[in-house]
């Protein structure tokens, strides 16, 4: 491997945010503006959110988890009810039922898009009447089979809460409001490393007009502030009719949004023509599997999930990563199977065995790099160090 050498001493990550010289300026604008949090950012911010999803409401909090939690509790999901969701997602997708008190099952996945598999949701849903609601992850920026989720939704009576946190821009049958079109709720997520930042940040998006207002006050602790009462009461009143949160998002982070938003299309240009060079100089390495388009889907790559087969290549994927590492190459594994966290563990004796699919993915993926300023320079290199690994 003494051949490959990189230029630059920084280490290529996984992902990483890109910041225009507009996005500067318009955070700039927003710190001169009389009001920094609770202002007219926020509702611009939420209102572009509308127009891009095309959606009635919109509603921005303070990270995609709070998203989440929020959704289920306008959901009125509480002890004895149940909420089905994917192993092969973050933490939070599971958390958020755990929060309000309700048990968190799991499902296994489509072997060809990673999203959760409908058929085996059914199998689930036949048995077991206390499953209230599914949160449908769409890894890595690929839809998942919304049209089936949407029958097994009405079959059943459940509630559906797309976790769209990978999928900002992704489409189904060319249309990009598939995701408010076919959930209850739809969740996104703001992290530098996501198609788009505010820094930290997340929002709900719904059709549902009383889903939306409940999770407005929630957002705000709870609080009402309605014009009769303070019109009888005086104009300092309001009330607590929840329990809620500081889940707020300041006018600097949806400035942030507001311009980010702008450069939406052409993030996703991006990372689609990463995947494009990925797929092209990786087709001919043996014993990999390339991350899979579905016709009819658009997939915006918020990863790039790699699969390699390290048992027939007979590597180790923690030596496979280090060597990687020592190359200036830092990669990740999305995800670590939720129920193989001792939290989940410990708490429902979950059985591996049930699944094989997820068991199988997360011991062959890898998440290659893919953000909007990797050159081809980088990409090149990182094929080339990962062959000079696997291809001995």
């Amino acid at each position: 491997m003494k051949y490959l050498r990189f230029k630059s001493k920084r280490k290529i990550s996984y992902g990483m945010q890109h910041i225009f010289n507009s996005d500067l300026s318009y955070v700039l604008k927003s710190l001169k503006q009389e009001k920094i949090t609770q202002g007219i950012n926020v509702d611009k911010f939420e209102s572009n959110l509308s127009n891009f999803f095309g959606s009635k409401y919109s509603l921005a909090v303070s990270s995609g988890t709070a998203a989440l939690h929020i959704s289920m509790l306008t959901l009125n999901l509480s002890k004895g009810d149940k909420v089905l969701t994917s192993p092969i997602s973050f933490l939070a997708s599971a958390n958020c039922a755990e929060y309000v008190g309700a048990e968190i099952d799991f499902c296994d996945i489509n072997n060809l898009t990673y999203t959760i598999d409908p058929e085996k949701i059914e199998s689930k849903l036949k048995k077991d009447k206390k499953i209230k609601a599914i949160v449908v992850v769409d890894y890595a920026g690929h839809p998942a089979d919304w049209k089936d989720l949407k029958f097994l939704k009405e079959k059943y009576g459940v509630r559906l809460i797309n976790d769209n946190c990978h999928a900002l821009g992704s489409r189904l049958e060319n249309k990009k409001n598939y995701a408010v079109k076919y959930a209850d709720i739809v969740t996104q997520s703001f992290h530098p490393v996501k198609h788009i930042t505010t820094g930290e940040g997340g929002a709900i998006i719904t059709n549902n007009k009383e889903i939306f207002e409940k999770a407005k006050i929630l957002r705000n602790h709870g609080i009402e502030r309605k014009k009769k009462d303070q019109k009888n009461k005086g104009m300092w009143f309001y009330k607590m009719s929840y329990l809620g949160f500081n889940y707020r998002l300041s006018d600097i982070n949806c400035s942030l949004g507001i311009s980010q938003l702008k450069s939406l299309n052409k993030f996703i240009q991006k990372r689609r023509f990463i995947a494009k060079k990925y797929n092209s100089l990786l087709k001919d390495v043996k014993n990999i599997i390339l991350p899979f388009e579905k016709k009819g889907f658009y997939h915006s790559y918020h990863l790039y999930p790699l699969r390699i087969d390290f048992k027939r290549l007979k590597i180790d994927k923690k030596v496979f990563f280090e060597k990687m590492f020592k190359l200036g190459i830092s990669l990740q594994v999305h995800y670590i199977p939720i129920y193989k966290h001792p939290y989940y563990k410990n708490k429902y004796r979950i059985k591996v065995k049930n699944f094989p699919v997820s068991e199988n993915f997360y011991n062959q993926v890898i998440s290659l790099p893919i953000y909007y300023s990797l050159s081809q320079e980088k990409i090149n290199y990182v094929c080339k160090s990962l062959k000079s690994i696997l291809c001995k």
